[in-house]
């Protein structure tokens, strides 16, 4: 019984997104005492209809983008563009400051606020101060032109999404995994990192660098790839990579089904992912696929956020935390008010997000959003950007 209440505390101390007994419920138990059980009551990661709402929704978002499209020859006239707005409005940037608010909005992260200043206080100073050295600094102690560091950040920035990216599919499979008693399952981890770093990550920049929407593509992608032999080459990696995708989802869902605690949510993930991929390869207009995977990885984001801020005790803190309790209790309320910010920041981070071909805000800020866009404060606001960017991946690494 001891070693039990202090297996508890530990896991408690070291990851406090598992901290309370109803998140642990909903998210999966520590990987001994799931071993150590003949099977999992629940595999899902709350409940079916959740999951295929917030973890799951590629399944049901693919056939639906088809629809829409269909019959019309440019897509960002069509539905698809309706659906989009409509989900990329509460969930894009409610989904970059997620992460931050399990960190600095919940009492179960006070502990290691306190004892892991490095990760949560320093390292998210240090790089916003990067980020705003870089693109305020004048030209005579960087002598570069601020469009020349803005396509380089923009370069880093692409690299590091789509391990982001990976990242969290690693991390949604490793969630299944433990809700079907198989946490501490080296072989069936290892598998489900490769997949989704070769899968979920990898194949997806092949597809994107085929389809020529990496941005800066013609700086740094079409240089590597060379003009001899571009075409066969092109040809060679399209059907090479439907090829390998298909293989390694039927190689996933084999050993899947053949091991001793198979998991429907977690065949149902992976394919997700991989239908994900092939609409990369296959879509006719990348714009299907880019509503796909944002949408799929937002939504995730949001969901678990919700589920572990309403999972967790909300303990006497401090005066702030105290009057953020009553929203902490709710998941729906997390949601809610991570979707008005999401609105609120749309104006000022899409700056750096997308070109005026593609801005969002205008719809709802008007000619508010166009005068930041042409403003003197656009160097800021990219540098807002960028840092804030960089700081969501690194704090969705240290809060998940």
């Amino acid at each position: 019984s001891w070693l039990l209440r202090r297996q508890r505390e530990m896991s408690r101390e070291q990851y406090p997104f598992l901290a309370s007994t109803r998140a642990r419920a909903q998210v999966g138990e520590s990987s001994s005492r799931a071993d150590a059980l003949p099977s999992t009551p629940m595999r899902w990661i709350r409940s079916p209809a959740w999951d295929f709402v917030w973890i799951l929704n590629a399944l049901w978002l693919a056939p639906l983008v088809l629809l829409l499209a269909q019959g019309h020859d440019d897509v960002r006239a069509s539905p698809v563009d309706v659906l989009f707005f409509a989900l990329a409005v509460p969930l894009w940037f409610g989904h970059r400051v997620s992460s931050a608010w399990l960190a600095y909005a919940t009492p179960a992260y006070r502990h290691v606020l306190a004892t892991q200043r490095l990760r949560f206080v320093v390292a998210p100073l240090a790089i916003a101060a990067a980020c705003f050295a870089l693109l305020l600094a004048p030209e005579s102690l960087l002598p570069m032109p601020l469009t020349e560091r803005v396509v380089w950040l923009a370069v880093v920035d692409y690299l590091l999404v789509s391990y982001h990216f990976a990242a969290q599919h690693f991390g949604l499979l490793s969630l299944y995994r433990a809700r079907a008693g198989r946490a501490s399952d080296a072989t069936a981890r290892r598998l489900d990192r490769w997949f989704a770093l070769v899968v979920g990550g990898g194949f997806v920049v092949v597809a994107e660098a085929l389809a020529g929407s990496i941005v800066f593509q013609d700086r740094w992608i079409d240089p590597l790839l060379g003009s001899d032999g571009a075409d066969a080459l092109a040809r060679t990696l399209h059907d090479g990579g439907i090829v390998l995708v298909v293989i390694l989802t039927v190689l996933m869902l084999r050993v899947e089904l053949r091991s001793q605690r198979p998991s429907l949510p977690r065949m149902a993930y992976v394919v997700g992912v991989s239908a994900m991929v092939l609409f990369a390869f296959l879509a006719r207009a990348p714009f299907l696929f880019i509503v796909l995977w944002s949408v799929q990885h937002w939504s995730a984001a949001m969901g678990l956020t919700s589920l572990a801020a309403s999972g967790g005790q909300q303990e006497p803190g401090t005066r702030w935390q105290r009057l953020l309790a009553p929203i902490n209790r709710r998941g729906w309320a997390v949601l809610l008010v991570l979707a008005v910010v999401s609105v609120l920041l749309l104006p000022v981070l899409e700056v750096e997000a997308v070109t005026d071909e593609y801005v969002y805000a205008d719809r709802i800020f008007g000619d508010v959003a166009w005068w930041l866009r042409s403003s003197p404060l656009v160097p800021v606001l990219l540098a807002l950007g960028f840092a804030t960017g960089f700081i969501h991946y690194q704090l969705d690494r240290a809060a998940f």
